[in-house]
């Protein structure tokens, strides 16, 4: 128990020194390249209003409405009753999931908040697929665009 914890400490000043990025982010990563077999998910960090840290204003096409979407299932999924640990952050949650013919299935051996944090991340791969990316909203300048 106490290693996993320190596992984790670590994770989470890792995220915040921006050196190692928390396994859960890892499996999200990993889910959008199920869906997209050789995108590099890494391009949707820093798009629009929503794809990164702490999304603001009107999303301003359809991948940042997914992340619109994916931070507030984030939110709704530290609400859920027995979710309120540190633990069950969604950044470093880890939890089980399959990938088979572009199609991400969150394992039923989950428990609820792994299951709640996986669905988020499940919903957010498929909708990046289905949505038209726009290179010229990677890096906005969010005191312009994103009030």
């Amino acid at each position: 128990k106490r290693k996993l914890w320190s596992l984790r400490q670590r994770y989470v000043c890792g995220a915040v020194n921006g050196a190692l990025p928390p396994r859960a982010l890892w499996q999200f990563g990993s889910m959008i390249q199920c869906a997209q077999p050789g995108v590099n998910p890494f391009k949707y960090n820093n798009y629009g209003c929503w794809c990164g840290f702490k999304g603001s204003g009107a999303p301003v096409d359809d991948v940042d409405m997914c992340c619109q979407v994916h931070d507030r299932c984030y939110e709704a999924s530290r609400k859920a009753p027995g979710c309120t640990a540190i633990t069950d952050l969604p950044y470093i949650s880890v939890y089980d999931f399959a990938c088979s013919g572009q199609q991400v299935t969150c394992s039923e051996i989950n428990d609820k908040c792994e299951a709640a944090v996986c669905e988020c991340d499940r919903a957010a791969a498929h909708c990046f697929a289905e949505a038209t990316y726009n290179s010229e909203n990677k890096n906005l300048d969010p005191n312009v665009h994103c009030r």
